[in-house]
């Protein structure tokens, strides 16, 4: 994991290849892992790694479209959002990612959820 030098709060994660077709990354950082998940589309989504039912491992889960279902109990929940998939109830913390010029940084600081 690398810093970038012009926004601190952004780190470097690897190249979108590295990460397989609807699947995921795991980010370890000091605040809690991070699943850094990939979509059929090449769209980049990261959301902390616990579900937000009993904390399952979203980075062991299956994804589908824009989701990804929960490893334990199969709760859906959205990669763009972190909401759970009605009825259930429930968010995932989701973290700003970008993507330059094929490398994927991402933002330590969530941007909601919990």
């Amino acid at each position: 994991m690398q810093t970038t030098n012009n926004q601190q709060n952004w780190v470097e994660v690897g190249r979108i290849e590295d990460i397989p077709l609807l699947g995921a990354r795991l980010v370890k950082s000091p605040k809690g892992d991070i699943a850094v998940f990939r979509t059929q589309g090449d769209e980049i989504f990261a959301l902390r790694d616990k579900c937000p039912h009993k904390g399952g491992p979203l980075s062991q889960g299956i994804v589908h479209g824009k989701k990804v279902a929960c490893p334990l109990h199969d709760w859906k929940i959205h990669l763009d959002t972190g909401l759970a998939v009605a009825p259930d109830e429930g968010c995932a913390a989701r973290f700003p990612v970008e993507v330059r010029d094929g490398l994927i940084y991402l933002s330590l600081e969530p941007d909601s959820g919990r």
